[in-house]
């Protein structure tokens, strides 16, 4: 039974904390001064449970690039029938850096269609109105943002993230972390990193050693999951922002591979792409399933072109990153061999869709997870979706490079016969019901 408690909060300032909240009630309030006639309307949040691997929110939300257009209400009108019990956001919230300059219709290369600009403008009542906007979701659900590209609004004297520092919190304090732009957080079974893109992410950085840190306390008897979130992705067949990121894939694939992440979720690239478990370009059963969900509905529209496509391979000068460096690569095995792009959907691509649309990711136990994508189109027709797959947890099977209950990742990795041969089973089957998912998915659309 849930407990329910009622209060009043003085909504003076973007964010407060709140202490003794006690884990899954619900709790019933009011901003404003009741001094005044200055009150809002009732809403209610519920807590999200402690550690447990019996213990999950019953469904998360995960949203990308949203902005605030017509596409943009639509997603959050779906996700609002969904009922979300949290919000995961994989930056670039509002857009708000290029909303006046733009004709409030966007720009994909900005520095190209506005040369002479010094910095990007960026307009502020956006950000207010972006709020406002999202206050019946957020008023009741928890939303853990992480920054996107959009989110840095660069100004005089070298001012970046103001914005978005300004007004949104994160336990960064609370888990170790020196930075916002970083920091990790438990949701019941549900260990949660949330890695910055556009601050220092090399390995002998500050953010990699805390990263480092976080996955070496994590426990998995009490939170078995283990999922990442950052704004750009690593694995991505489009055109657009293709490879963009390849040199934080370079620092730190190997750390989150070594821990066992199950699942990755990003934005950027504004379509929809689900891969297969993968591990440097290379099919792995121990490696997470990447999940690209920058289809919120900002109004740079869709990404359609991909890479693999005749004449839409990238050139090495394309898709510069707003951070860091570049390290674009030719692949050195595989059937891409040689090459910059494939001539194919990559075999690491299990499913990809341009359009708009959010993600649910329901948690069953520590074995199974349900990832549902939900595309706009779909939004009056009951129990349809554009993907839908369970996550599998199987850490048994690659033991010899991690330990299951708080153990820590022995050096050398590798797997023994009797695991390789599960290993190849397992690849076998997953590859099946993959197949027959998409089957079954695409048979309900025709």
């Amino acid at each position: 039974m849930t407990t329910q408690k009622s209060f009043i909060i003085i909504c003076w300032s973007f964010s407060f904390f709140l202490a003794g909240l006690e884990p899954g009630t619900k709790y019933f309030y009011k901003c404003g001064d009741s001094s005044i006639p200055a009150m809002s309307e009732e809403h209610v949040f519920e807590t999200l449970p402690l550690p447990s691997p019996n213990a999950y929110p019953h469904r998360i939300a995960i949203i990308g690039d949203l902005g605030l257009t017509s596409n943009s209400s639509t997603t959050i009108d779906h996700v609002i029938v969904n009922d979300p019990s949290m919000i995961l956001m994989v930056g670039d919230l509002t857009y708000a850096n290029q909303y006046l300059t733009t004709g409030e219709k966007g720009a994909p290369c900005y520095s190209c269609a506005f040369p002479d600009a010094p910095i990007r403008e960026t307009y502020q009542p956006r950000w207010d109105g972006w709020g406002r906007f999202m206050e019946p979701l957020i008023s009741s659900s928890p939303m853990m943002v992480i920054e996107g590209n959009h989110e840095i609004e660069p100004q005089v004297s070298g001012i970046t993230f103001k914005s978005y520092l300004t007004r949104y919190a994160v336990p960064s304090e609370e888990s170790g972390s020196n930075s916002n732009f970083y920091y990790s957080f438990d949701a019941g079974g549900i260990h949660f990193v949330m890695l910055g893109a556009y601050v220092d992410y090399n390995s002998t950085g500050a953010q990699y050693s805390w990263l480092k840190q976080d996955l070496n306390q994590v426990d998995r008897a009490k939170t078995p999951w283990l999922v990442a979130a950052w704004h750009p992705p690593w694995y991505n067949s489009y055109s657009s922002h293709y490879q963009e990121f390849e040199c934080m894939r370079q620092e730190m694939e190997a750390l989150l591979y070594q821990y066992r992440v199950d699942i990755v979720f990003s934005g950027h690239v504004h379509a929809y792409e689900r891969m297969n478990r993968v591990y440097n370009y290379t099919l792995d059963p121990c490696g997470p399933v990447y999940i690209t969900v920058g289809d919120g509905g900002n109004i740079e529209k869709v990404d359609v072109d991909h890479a693999d496509e005749p004449g839409n391979c990238p050139s090495a000068g394309d898709n510069i990153p707003e951070f860091g460096g570049v390290c674009h690569i030719n692949f050195s095995s595989g059937p891409a061999e040689g090459k910059f792009c494939w001539d194919k959907q990559p075999e690491w691509s299990a499913f990809r869709e341009s359009s708009f649309g959010h993600g649910i990711l329901e948690v069953v136990n520590s074995t199974y997870a349900l990832w549902t994508w939900h595309r706009n189109q779909d939004i009056y027709k009951d129990d349809s979706h554009g993907d839908q797959i369970y996550v599998v947890r199987q850490p048994e099977l690659c033991i010899s490079s991690t330990l299951e209950g708080g153990g820590k990742p022995e050096d050398g990795g590798g797997l023994t016969n009797e695991a390789a041969d599960l290993l190849a089973r397992w690849t076998w089957f997953a590859a099946s019901i993959e197949m027959l998912t998409v089957a079954v998915i695409w048979t309900s659309f025709y």
